[in-house]
């Protein structure tokens, strides 16, 4: 289960840096994204949360 805890920070972790080569200026979609990024991190540590108690 750590590994897929591993998997989801690993994936929001390139694509955040795909969006920063990708563009300069943020508009929706990039934003969308950092949203989606930001929920990816959130659910990854809830794991952790749930597989450490």
């Amino acid at each position: 289960m750590k590994y897929l805890a591993l998997t989801f920070a690993l994936l929001g972790i390139l694509a955040f840096s795909g969006a920063l080569i990708g563009c300069e200026d943020q508009g929706p979609a990039e934003e969308a994204g950092e949203n989606i990024d930001d929920a990816m991190d959130d659910a990854g540590d809830a794991i952790d949360d749930m597989l450490d108690n």
